[in-house]
């Protein structure tokens, strides 16, 4: 038998956002997307800055359930740049879903919010995260998506 593979911890990210802006129901779901407007990171060994520009993009399907399309840039601290798209589903109740929508602060464990990431750079550095396949939680808070990442062994 194949064995599992292991998870080994890749970055810690602290993405700021915005107020969202509200698009409204369309045949799809509830669409909304939120500015992201900088914030930090940290691996092992390196560290850098999400930079201002990139948004969420996202679509509550039903009462529990968003689906999530991140895309933003960070700038590590050599310059070179990092591109990332960061699919994620969220699911809460339908009363924690109103919270988060509102911008109130709700407990991480009432929520179910996993992601995967995709990279996309010229780094030398950095190249070998164009050819891994990457999985994370997050935790929403008012101001701020705080993302735990790691590398699929």
């Amino acid at each position: 038998m194949i064995q599992a593979p292991q998870l080994k911890h890749f970055a810690t990210l602290k993405v700021e956002i915005d107020a969202p802006l509200e698009v409204g129901v369309s045949i799809h779901g509830e669409r909304r997307v939120i500015p992201i407007t900088g914030g930090h990171v940290q691996g092992d060994g390196w560290k850098g800055s999400v930079l201002k520009g990139g948004a969420d993009f996202q679509l509550i399907v039903t009462p529990r359930m968003t689906h999530l399309d991140a895309q933003y840039v960070i700038e590590l601290d050599n310059g070179e740049l990092i591109f990332i798209q960061n699919k994620a589903i969220r699911v809460a109740s339908a009363e924690v879903t109103q919270k988060i929508k509102a911008g109130i602060s709700v407990d991480p464990e009432l929520i179910y919010f996993r992601c995967s990431p995709v990279f996309e750079t010229s780094s030398p550095s950095m190249q070998w995260i164009t050819e891994r396949v990457f999985v994370g939680t997050g935790v929403r808070q008012p101001d701020l998506v705080e993302l735990q990442i790691f590398e699929v062994l």
